[in-house]
């Protein structure tokens, strides 16, 4: 990627950065290998800058090659483990680098809000496709449960009989308490 297409997708991802809540910090970013160059990012008054030069009152010096640096911006890669890894090295105030995790995290809902309209596309149209399978499998065990209730019909005649026994006993049994009652 050349320098100043570098410059200008991380001056558009600041762009959309609400810096309100992050402190004043200026870090100059060296890119080494393809797309070499120096540019720095600010923030002050609430708005992250970003500006294709050195700055030399910089609080912090961030020097990445390309693609770990808008790994890191993309928030794809930590900072802080790209520093532990050797991903970016850090000359100056590590705290002030710190502040790139700030500017990412900040940059973040925007694209967490735009994540589960994404997710839920794709699951309405797998729902119509398990729908039209589910009622194959539902005709299959009817006819299983058709089968099933006609020995339940038979048993039902069977029991029929034993129906009318019982009725019966049940008024022997009330004529025997009162009996009982009297002794």
């Amino acid at each position: 990627m050349e320098y100043e297409k570098i410059v200008a997708y991380v001056q558009k991802k600041a762009a959309k950065v609400d810096a309100s809540k992050i402190g004043a910090t200026a870090i100059q970013v060296d890119i080494t290998g393809e797309g070499e160059g120096a540019f720095y990012i600010a923030v002050k008054d609430g708005k992250v800058e970003v500006e294709p030069y050195e700055y030399f009152d910089h609080e912090a010096k961030v020097i990445a090659n390309a693609e770990d640096f808008l790994a890191v911006i993309d928030g794809k890669l930590d900072p802080i483990t790209a520093y532990n890894d050797g991903k970016l090295r850090i000359e100056g105030s590590i705290e002030k680098a710190a502040v790139l995790k700030d500017v990412v995290e900040a940059a973040a809902p925007a694209k967490k809000a735009a994540a589960p309209a994404k997710k839920a596309a794709p699951a309405k149209k797998a729902a119509p496709a398990k729908k039209a399978a589910a009622p194959a499998k539902k005709e299959e065990p009817k006819k299983e449960e058709v089968k099933k209730e006609e020995p339940k019909k038979e048993e039902a005649k069977k029991a029929e009989p034993a129906k009318k026994a019982a009725p019966a006993k049940k008024a022997a049994a009330p004529a025997k308490k009162p009996a009982a009652k009297k002794k």
